[in-house]
């Protein structure tokens, strides 16, 4: 098929990913990205397109792959995203990191924390003392295992999806690929 490459996901769902929608879906969706990347900024809205079009049929886990030599506060950012995952706010986290790209600094991170009712100064300090880095660095590796190079990568059912990040393109190959079985 031309919309995915004969590149596989090399590490499989697992207990540490964060997945969004019904674990027994017929598509599993991985996405690697990075808060700050600006192509990640508009996959956010393809992804949540297609979790609505696609309602129960679809699974949504992210991992992290921050691109740190040119999105400097995207370390930080995942880590957050992780600080927030401790506190049981993972998707609020993500959701709200990519709400707000342009402003990712540590300040901002603190009071997206606050906004989601924690401890601002404590939930930063988790960020900045590299609490959460350890589960960045997996994320991190397994993309690399699984030829990420760029954000976003997305994989559909363990297949790299290259083609367009578009909703009709993706859609028909998600459709496609669910139909192969």
């Amino acid at each position: 098929m031309n919309a995915h490459a004969q590149v596989q996901l090399a590490e499989a769902i697992n207990r540490h990913d964060h997945i969004r929608g019904p674990r027994n879906a017929p598509i599993t969706l991985v996405e690697y990205g990075d808060f700050q990347c600006p192509s990640c900024g508009d996959a956010h809205w393809l992804v949540q397109a297609l979790e609505q079009k696609l309602r129960h049929r679809v699974r949504f886990a992210f991992r992290h792959f921050p691109l740190t030599n040119i999105h400097p506060h995207a370390e930080h950012a995942s880590e957050a995203a992780e600080a927030a995952a401790a506190l049981g706010e993972f998707w609020e986290m993500h959701d709200m990191l990519f709400e707000n790209q342009d402003e990712l600094q540590d300040e901002d991170l603190a009071d997206y924390a606050t906004a989601l009712g924690f401890d601002g100064a404590r939930f930063l300090n988790d960020v900045i003392s590299g609490s959460y880095a350890r589960y960045i660095q997996e994320d991190v590796a397994s993309g690399i295992r699984s030829d990420v190079t760029a954000t976003p990568t997305f994989f559909i059912n363990g297949w790299r999806y290259d083609g367009e990040l578009d909703l009709e393109p993706m859609l028909a190959t998600i459709e496609a690929v669910q139909q192969q079985g």
